[in-house]
């Protein structure tokens, strides 16, 4: 049985957003992300707190919701997360922020920091780089690689990324208020956007 939520364009929920019955507007990037760009009105929900706190966060969730991530990837798996625990009203933004900022919609902008795709890009290509580059002295670092080649290639069958999660969890992509007991709270009184830059 497919879980997937349904998908809805830049033009339909900026319409959506202007008609005065908005939906609730998970962003599910890391807080780092979150911050550079978003949506005025979004409410930050990084997807690993989202899959640990689903339940928790469902109950906050009545009106409908459209998730957000950069692309539309991560946003897919925290649909599925919350349909799975048993909220009915999910669509994706296709195409995720990329698309939002192409349709020159409105977006509220702080500092820049790089996205975590780009980050991925950056550690993967050095640890294979210093690996072949070892190689030459030790040639079993040729593995590691490999290991990395290996992950990536996962990455893209599964459309997950350990890597990502992983760099997710650093301090550079966390924000203070990405903590369950500020998102919850957020959600009741429906100030996405209080106490952020």
């Amino acid at each position: 049985m497919d879980t997937s939520p349904a998908t809805l364009d830049a033009a339909t929920l900026r319409e959506l957003i202007e008609s005065g019955r908005p939906p609730r507007i998970l962003d599910v990037r890391t807080p780092g992300e979150f911050h550079t760009a978003h949506i005025p009105g979004a409410y930050n929900v990084p997807l690993d707190l989202l899959r640990e706190h689903r339940a928790e966060l469902r109950a906050h969730l009545d009106d409908d919701v459209v998730l957000i991530c950069r692309s539309g990837a991560r946003a897919a798996r925290a649909g599925q997360t919350l349909a799975g625990a048993g909220l009915p009203n999910l669509r994706v933004l296709d195409g995720g922020m990329l698309a939002w900022q192409a349709a020159r919609a409105p977006v509220r902008l702080g500092r820049a920091r790089w996205d975590l795709e780009r980050q991925v890009r950056l550690v993967a290509g050095t640890i294979v780089l210093a690996s072949i580059l070892a190689s030459v002295v030790l040639p079993g670092a040729k593995w590691v690689a490999a290991a990395i080649g290996a992950g990536l290639t996962s990455a893209a069958v599964t459309n997950t990324c350990a890597m990502g999660m992983l760099l997710g969890r650093l301090p550079y992509n966390r924000g203070a208020s990405c903590d369950l007991d500020t998102v919850v709270g957020q959600l009741r009184d429906g100030a996405p956007d209080a106490g952020r830059s």
